[in-house]
């Protein structure tokens, strides 16, 4: 099986040219195949985001627990009180999948960085799925203590909160695509900030509060969010007998989401490389 050299993830250096101007120019390293240029730049992507997204991580911890706490001096328990930690719990990827993964990708357009990446011999989807990973398992530490500092706040059990496993792999996906495909299309990096921070927004909103709280509208675009099954399926474990064939099917239709979102941001990454 072919691999990607650890060097190849740095920007390439200038060779100086060949003393023979009539020598061939010497051929291209065939391109890896997906499986080891996805293991390659997750791990890359996964270190720096170690490195850097430490203090943001703990910022979108921190929010979410404000919240949660804000929130319990309304809320009382029963179903309130299990869609604001669920979609307390799920808002720690939104902030760091969606809104973060969209300035990075923005980031990268505006400042030529998707130029080295398609000099690597990796597919496109490689990177986009990469980085979608890295980002998205990044947050899975400030998930379960959001979780657990949630469920301990409004007095759930805290028997099923292994489903976490699921979500936040799934619903981390879903929004990381979309993240990106927000980072790629955006003509302007402010623009890729202001829809990702947006994005973050619309998850806050639309995942805290009830569905049976929101108008006919609102409750549609509700359900056009990927954040938005993740948030039910873990809400419906804090039930005593939680339904678990709907929660497969709100997994299942996260995980669907999810696919169609890395989709159109690998056709987005495509699309921007080659402009």
């Amino acid at each position: 099986m072919s691999t990607v050299p650890a060097e190849a993830l740095s920007p390439p250096a200038v060779r100086p040219a060949a003393a023979g101007a009539g020598r061939p120019a010497a051929p291209l390293a065939p391109s890896a195949r997906l499986l080891p240029s996805l293991a390659a730049v997750y791990r890359a992507q996964l270190s720096r985001a170690r490195v850097a997204r430490i203090p943001l991580l703990f910022v979108a911890t921190f929010q979410s627990v404000g919240i949660m706490v804000l929130m319990r001096g309304v809320v009382d328990g029963g179903a309130e009180a299990r869609a604001v930690v669920a979609g307390s719990s799920v808002l720690v990827v939104a902030f760091v999948a969606l809104n973060l993964l969209a300035q990075y990708f923005g980031q990268l357009r505006a400042s030529g960085g998707l130029d080295h990446y398609a000099t690597l011999p990796v597919p496109p989807a490689a990177v986009v799925l990469g980085a979608a990973g890295a980002y998205a398992s990044f947050t899975a530490p400030g998930t379960v203590v959001t979780a657990v500092v949630g469920s301990l706040l409004f007095q759930l059990p805290l028997t099923h909160l292994w489903v976490l496993g699921a979500v936040v792999p799934l619903a981390g996906a879903a929004l990381a695509g979309l993240g990106a495909a927000l980072g790629l299309l955006a003509p302007r990096q402010e623009l890729a900030t202001l829809l990702g921070q947006l994005g973050m927004s619309a998850a806050l909103l639309l995942g805290v509060l009830p569905a049976d709280r929101m108008p006919g509208p609102i409750g549609w675009a509700r359900d056009l969010l990927p954040s938005t099954y993740g948030v039910e399926a873990l809400a419906r474990t804090f039930d005593d007998r939680p339904d678990w064939t709907a929660v497969g099917l709100d997994l299942a239709v996260c995980a669907g989401v999810a696919v169609v979102s890395l989709a159109v941001a690998t056709w987005a990454y495509r699309r921007a490389a080659v402009r």
